[in-house]
């Protein structure tokens, strides 16, 4: 198996954890591998060659300048400001050099700099939530797509900000090498390798603003906590002793979801923590969830995740039970471990 080198692009103002997150992911498959040479070859590059500031202030050394760089299995550019003069230079050579790399991936607002290179035109891709009107505007040739968490259009890969970088590494060392190396580098990091590309960048309640309101602030928690009851408007209503009319209109304007959305993503999202981290059955987990048939779940599920539950499940599988541990015999302090003669 070839080893594929992965060229990180390092600019001053550099989002540093846009690089670390990915490059750990990378470094870690290779550890993996019985022959590491069949893994990846890290390689950091800038302008200058000289070392870069992240907007953490953390310095960074690269290897070598980009003119020096080899043309790269994959070319992995970062999000950050960086300088309007660096940008400029920057953006000039992925128009040139980007093109004869055999796999394109940006984290967070390295998007940008693809887009100003001409590298997306035509081409689906994402970039953080905050960039993603900015993306829009700015490179109409670019179909923006600003909920999913990561976006492949053919060799080019996008992702959101910050630590969906490591999601998308994740999920293109599962390309190159397999689900269990993937697995075994997301255990390691104590990550989970459980959020498919197309899953939303926000989780319901990080989705939804929190309410203003007491009263609707503590629905928005029974929510959370009891996915399996009644959670009709009606009932909701009831909770917050407001009417059903009042209520509607009340928590969609505290919250920029309508109750129904709401309950619809706290319900997906508990069905898919008990589908990764359970062995209960498709019933047991529609049941849990609310839904009130599997076939309901179902059609949840498609709709918002592409997936059918048993799809997504084969695809992300609880992780196997560790074995028990040896039982130890504890011995009372000032007294021996040997037996009496």
């Amino acid at each position: 198996m070839a080893q594929r080198t992965v060229l990180v692009v390092l600019f001053d103002d550099v989002q540093s954890l846009d690089v670390t997150g990915p490059v750990e992911v990378f470094a870690g498959a290779s550890s993996c591998l019985a022959d590491p040479a069949g893994g990846y070859l890290l390689r950091t590059a800038s302008l200058g060659g000289g070392p870069v500031r992240a907007s953490s202030g953390l310095t960074l050394v690269p290897d070598s300048t980009l003119a020096d760089a080899p043309a790269p299995h994959t070319l992995l550019v970062p999000g950050g400001l960086g300088t309007r003069e660096e940008a400029r230079a920057l953006t000039d050579w992925l128009r040139e050099n980007a093109p004869r790399a055999e796999r394109l991936v940006s984290v967070c607002t390295g998007a940008l700099r693809l887009a100003e290179a001409g590298l997306l035109e035509g081409r689906r891709a994402t970039t953080h939530w905050a960039f993603c009107d900015r993306l829009a505007r700015e490179y109409p040739g670019v179909e923006v797509d600003p909920d999913p968490i990561y976006v492949r259009d053919g060799h080019i890969a996008t992702s959101a900000g910050v630590t969906a970088g490591i999601d998308l590494a994740l999920a293109l060392v599962e390309e190159d090498l397999g689900r269990e190396v993937a697995l075994t580098v997301a255990r390691h990091l104590v990550v989970f390798l459980r959020r498919p590309g197309n899953q939303a960048q926000f989780s319901a309640q990080l989705a939804a603003q929190t309410a203003r309101r007491e009263p609707l602030r503590e629905v928005q928690q029974w929510i959370t906590e009891h996915p399996a009851d009644d959670l009709s408007v009606d009932a909701l209503a009831a909770r917050a002793r407001l009417s059903p009319r009042h209520f509607a209109r009340a928590f969609q304007a505290d919250t920029g979801l309508t109750p129904g959305k709401y309950v619809e993503r706290v319900r997906i999202e508990h069905a898919r923590r008990l589908l990764e981290d359970t062995s209960d059955g498709i019933q047991e987990v529609s049941r849990a969830c609310g839904y009130g048939t599997p076939e309901a779940m179902r059609r949840a599920f498609v709709k918002v995740l592409g997936a059918a539950p048993a799809e997504y499940r084969r695809r992300f599988p609880p992780a196997p039970t560790a074995p028990p541990a040896p039982t130890v015999r504890t011995v009372p302090t000032g007294t021996s471990a040997t037996p009496h003669r």
